[in-house]
């Protein structure tokens, strides 16, 4: 079972905080490429995210 934590996310290129539901391993990446490039890698990867990005 992976270990799931609830943790809330601050995004400021869009100006909102999501509440995500993400494992440990998640965190740790999160940590070292920053909320906004996660999101974008995981759309990028064909997620559904529920978060509207700015497309540059």
């Amino acid at each position: 079972m992976p270990n799931l934590q609830k943790k809330r996310y601050y995004i400021p290129e869009t100006n909102q905080w999501v509440d995500l539901k993400i494992s440990a391993h998640a965190m740790r990446t999160i940590d070292k490429l920053g909320i906004y490039a996660f999101l974008k890698k995981l759309e990028k990867q064909g997620y559904d995210t529920g978060v509207e990005l700015i497309e540059n």
